[in-house]
C-alpha cells in the first residue's frame, strides 16, 4: 500500500472486546496500538459530561430510565460491564471495567499515557440540555488545553455529531478544534462533496459507503477527510481502504492493526 495507512479509531474503546466506554476498553485499546480513541458524550441532569452512548440505560448497565435525569452520583453506582460477554466474570469486580467513565476521567487518562493520542467526542443529539452540551463540551476541553490545539501537544481532540447545528456551535466557540459531520442517510449536497458550514471531515457510515461508491471519491474531490464507522469486518475494512480514506473507526481495532500490518 506503499505509504498509505490510515489512522485506527477504536469505537467506544473497542467494544467487540470490553465493555464499551470502560477505562479498561479504553487502555486496552491504547496497548493494542490504535491512534486514536472514539467515545460518545451525553450531559447528566447536574451537568457532567459522561460517556455513554444510548440515551436509555437500560443496555449497557443495570440502572434504567434516561441518562439526562440521573445526577452523576446516581451513575456512578451503576455497573456498566458485568452485562459483556468480556468480562471476566470470575474475577473480584473490576472498576475500570464496570465504573461509570466521565469525560474528565477518559482525558485524564489520555494525558498520562506519554504518547500521541487522537480522541474523537461525538456529541449526542437530540438532547433536553441542547446547546450546553457544546458548551460544557468545549469548557472541558479548555480546561485540559485541548481547545487550542498546539502542534507539538500528543493528545488531539476532534468533536463529531450527526447535528449540523452541534458542530456550528463548537465552530464558533472553538474554532481551531476540528470537526466530523457524521452520516448514515445521504443528505443533499453530501453526494457532491458538501459538508455544512463548520464540518471539516466526513464521517459516513460503512453502510452507505458500500452502498454509494461515488461517494468518498466526490468528498475527496471537495477537498474533505474522510472517517468512516463501524469498520468491523475484512470486506468492509478492504472496502474503505481501496477508497485510501483517511479514519477507520472499528470496534475491533486490534484485527484492524493487524490486517494493515501483512499489507
Amino acid at each position: 500500500m506503499n505509504d498509505y495507512r490510515p489512522l485506527v479509531f477504536a469505537h467506544r474503546g473497542g467494544a467487540d472486546a470490553l465493555p464499551e466506554h470502560t477505562l479498561g476498553a479504553y487502555l486496552r485499546a491504547l496497548a493494542d496500538g490504535a491512534d486514536g480513541l472514539e467515545c460518545d458524550v451525553r450531559l447528566t441532569r447536574d451537568g457532567h459530561l459522561v460517556c455513554v452512548h444510548d440515551r436509555r440505560l437500560d443496555r449497557t448497565s443495570n440502572g434504567r430510565g434516561l441518562v439526562s435525569t440521573k445526577t452523576l452520583a446516581e451513575l456512578d453506582s451503576l455497573d456498566f460491564g458485568s452485562w459483556h460477554p468480556g468480562y471476566p466474570v470470575d474475577e473480584e469486580p473490576l472498576p475500570e471495567l464496570s465504573r461509570l467513565l466521565t469525560l474528565d476521567r477518559l482525558l485524564e487518562a489520555v494525558r498520562d499515557s506519554g504518547r500521541d493520542v487522537r480522541l474523537l467526542i461525538e456529541t449526542k443529539h437530540p438532547s433536553r440540555y441542547g446547546a450546553e452540551v457544546e458548551r460544557r463540551l468545549v469548557a472541558t476541553l479548555r480546561r485540559f488545553g485541548l481547545a487550542d490545539p498546539r502542534p507539538d501537544d500528543p493528545v488531539r481532540v476532534t468533536v463529531m455529531s450527526f447535528a449540523a447545528l452541534a458542530l456550528r456551535r463548537v465552530r464558533a466557540q472553538a474554532p481551531a478544534i476540528p470537526t466530523v459531520y457524521l452520516v448514515e442517510i445521504l443528505p443533499p449536497g453530501i453526494r457532491r462533496g458538501r459538508l455544512p458550514f463548520g464540518a471539516r471531515i466526513a464521517g459516513p457510515g460503512v453502510a452507505l459507503v458500500r452502498s454509494r461508491p461515488g461517494l468518498v471519491p466526490a468528498i475527496r474531490a471537495a477537498g474533505h477527510q474522510v472517517y468512516v464507522w463501524t469498520v468491523n469486518d475484512k470486506a468492509d475494512l478492504d472496502m474503505v481502504l481501496e477508497h485510501r480514506v483517511d479514519g477507520v473507526i472499528t470496534d475491533r481495532p486490534k484485527f484492524v492493526l493487524d490486517h494493515l500490518a501483512t499489507l
